[in-house]
């Protein structure tokens, strides 16, 4: 099993900070609040991402799904013009729209990009989100109903009239025409009970986000043991941002430059909206750091912070490209095969990160060298 690596595209803006994701967000008076340092999220900029991100050797990038950020369907099919290779693991929230509508719209977008689609299922852990979109269903019931969701999916790509009757969908002769060629895989993340047997069935791929080794390994020992009853094999991926540099000073004073940026009312506000999440993986994320800025280092060259102020994967990798590799490494060696990476500002971090930690993963044997590699600079393990 090899590193498989991924990238991310901030469709919600980017910048030098850790960019506050409702920065283009219009304020009460109507206004486009002004953030310091973001870079808008047109198509220009984040194309300049997709084809370093390509041309830097990533597998695919994840672009992300809710109310403040661009659409990832549309966003990524529009960059499958501008890029070769690289796959877009497209966030979305089943329940929002039909099963088989999604069935269809992954089997075009496979036509269309020449098989380029990864699926990253998003069940949503904010009902106050879900509720912009209509969906008053509370935590357990949304699992219940993706459950639903994704067997209908893979019924419908089968390619044969596929009928359903279960609480959430009533499906009649449901029909993918040409299924998608190869099938998407699905990324699933979710740490609650209601959560882990819907992977254990559905998931191709286990997500986590970036914990600390010994509580990655009880999920991945939880989920392992949930698909084993169910059959099946789940592989498993982790989300984690990364602060690589030529050395661990550089790093460390870049993640010090990141926590000096963010006042105390900046952080007292995001922790208290963030602990009104009903996700038991965001309040894991919050466990790691109790809303402080002392001893964020959880963990050696983990970070926890990120999470003060962003919801969702909230832990960054910080040193020298070789420590960095250090601790891929060390996920690794517990199950992880995929890598999902970010950084701010997250085009000069894939430079950093395929510049300076590709090599070191290459000159240890943890990288796959093939096709989807074509594109990757060839450079010895010593780094930058």
């Amino acid at each position: 099993m090899t590193v498989r690596l991924h990238w991310f595209l901030p469709t919600g803006g980017d910048g030098r900070t850790l960019v506050d994701r409702h920065a283009h967000a219009p304020n009460e008076a109507g206004a486009t609040r002004q953030v310091r340092g973001v870079r808008t999220p047109d198509i220009e900029y984040l194309a300049q991402i997709a084809k370093a991100a390509e041309q830097l050797g990533f597998e695919a990038v994840l672009t992300p799904t809710g109310t403040w950020c661009e659409d990832a369907w549309l966003t990524t099919v529009a960059l499958a013009q501008h890029t070769e290779r690289l796959k877009f693991l497209v966030a979305f929230r089943p329940g929002l729209i039909s099963p088989t509508l999604a069935a269809q719209m992954a089997a075009t977008y496979q036509r269309v990009t020449r098989g380029r689609l990864l699926l990253n299922v998003v069940t949503g852990g904010d009902s106050a989100e879900q509720r912009r979109f209509g969906d008053r269903l509370d935590h357990d019931r949304r699992y219940a109903r993706t459950d639903e969701f994704l067997t209908v999916v893979r019924g419908v790509w089968r390619g044969q009239p596929y009928d359903f009757d279960g609480t959430h969908y009533q499906v009649e002769g449901g029909l993918t025409a040409v299924p998608p060629d190869p099938l998407p895989q699905l990324f699933f993340g979710g740490s609650s009970p209601a959560a882990g047997p819907v992977a254990a069935r559905h998931a191709d791929v286990y997500l986590t986000w970036g914990e600390p080794p010994a509580q990655v390994k009880e999920k991945i020992d939880w989920i392992r043991s949930l698909a084993e009853r169910e059959g099946r094999t789940v592989r498993f991926g982790i989300r984690l941002h990364t602060i690589s540099r030529d050395s661990a000073a550089e790093a460390w004073a870049t993640a010090n430059r990141l926590l000096d940026d963010l006042d105390a009312d900046t952080v007292a506000a995001a922790q208290a909206a963030l602990g009104r999440s009903e996700s038991v993986g965001q309040q894991r994320m919050l466990a790691l750091h109790g809303g402080s800025r002392e001893a964020l280092e959880i963990h050696p060259n983990l970070w926890a912070g990120v999470g003060l102020v962003r919801g969702g994967a909230g832990t960054a990798l910080v040193g020298s490209h070789a420590e960095v590799a250090d601790r891929i490494e060390e996920y690794h060696a517990l199950g992880i095969e995929h890598f999902v990476l970010s950084g701010y500002p997250h085009l000069e971090e894939a430079y950093w990160f395929g510049e300076g930690v590709i090599p070191e993963l290459a000159g240890r044997g943890l990288l796959d060298r093939g096709p989807a590699a074509a594109g990757a600079p060839l450079l010895v393990a010593s780094g930058r």
